[in-house]
């Protein structure tokens, strides 16, 4: 398990730590590169993950799937994801915001919102608010959430993003 950095103390620097984990994921033109990391009440990290370090895993349900379900923390926790959990899944039968809302966790920090590539509809903000989720947003970190899949965005010379080319 990696070292927090020290210091790291506030919802930016968890979130980009969160980023950084990303960076670990194997490479895939089929699925994000996402990392996630979660802290408890008093600012100390619980449990992390990242897409694919378990196969068909994403960040959210690696990180998840270290602790019990009934860690007595996870409601008190917030969770930091570099990208919007999913609430579609082809490969696993349950959606990150679905085992995100039954791990009893209150408060999830992401960069950036799920871009229409592989799901049309994402819509895990939504999923989470409707369940009383509080959800914090931090567009800055957004240029280095989607760093690491940059091969699945087409981006512009603008520094925008779009769906590949076909």
């Amino acid at each position: 398990m990696p070292l927090v950095p020290p210091g790291c103390s506030n919802d930016y620097e968890w979130l980009s730590f969160a980023i950084d984990l990303a960076k670990r994921c194997p490479p895939s033109d089929t699925a994000f590169s996402v990392g996630c990391v979660i802290v408890d009440a008093h600012g100390s990290e619980i449990s992390q993950g990242y897409s694919r370090e378990q196969p068909h895993y994403h960040a959210e349900e690696s990180a998840l799937s270290k602790l019990t379900p009934d860690d007595e923390r996870l409601p008190e926790a917030t969770l930091y994801s570099s990208l919007e959990p999913c609430t579609r899944r082809k490969s696993r039968p349950r959606t990150c915001s679905e085992l995100i809302i039954a791990s009893g966790i209150r408060r999830v920090v992401i960069a950036w919102r799920e871009p229409p590539i592989f799901v049309s509809d994402a819509h895990g903000v939504t999923a989470l608010e409707a369940a009383g989720i509080t959800v914090v947003e931090i567009p800055e970190l957004a240029d280095a959430a989607t760093a690491m899949n940059a091969h699945i965005l087409n981006t512009d010379t603008n520094g925008g993003s779009s769906a590949p080319a076909t």
